[in-house]
């Protein structure tokens, strides 16, 4: 049988505790092309993990799905979700958001928001490209609350 050394910090982490996105912590999210792991939960009760490219809007994370996809179903049955988003280099860093779940099928605010989540994601000059691919009837806009937000910055610090 292997044998794992318990892990040691050279210092304590800093784990801020919140309800809200932070200055920092929305600097943290919006930083280059970070993709977000959505936590939800199955219609048998499963947690499931799901990657999702999104934005911060005001004090909401907000992305894309289809309706009848996994996710559009789970957050139609059970509209309470977790993303975690971090940063796998050293010093290392994570923002995990625990949250609820709303949706939108307007047809305006669904091109708007894919068009920005793609000018992130894969740039400025094939967002629009992007936009139109993904705004379309049977998409959902998805905007988390949160409910309480856990930041680690520089955690191997």
């Amino acid at each position: 049988m292997p044998y794992f050394a318990p892990l040691t910090w050279a210092s304590t982490p800093s784990l801020d505790d919140m309800d809200e996105l932070t200055e920092d912590v929305i600097d943290f999210l919006s930083e280059g092309t970070r993709t977000a792991k959505l936590g939800y939960v199955a219609a048998d009760g499963r947690p499931l993990v799901a990657p999702v490219w999104f934005i911060v809007e005001g004090n909401q994370l907000v992305f894309n799905t289809g309706k009848q996809a996994a996710k559009g179903r789970a957050l139609s049955r059970d509209p309470r979700v977790v993303v975690c988003v971090d940063d796998q280099h050293p010093p290392f860093s994570f923002v995990q958001v625990q949250g609820i779940a709303a949706t939108s099928e307007d047809p305006d605010e669904l091109l708007d928001t894919a068009t920005r989540i793609a000018a992130r994601y894969v740039g400025a000059d094939r967002a629009e490209q992007y936009g139109r691919r993904n705004g379309v009837p049977g998409e959902l806009v998805v905007r988390i609350t949160p409910t309480k937000v856990i930041a680690g910055f520089n955690v191997a610090d």
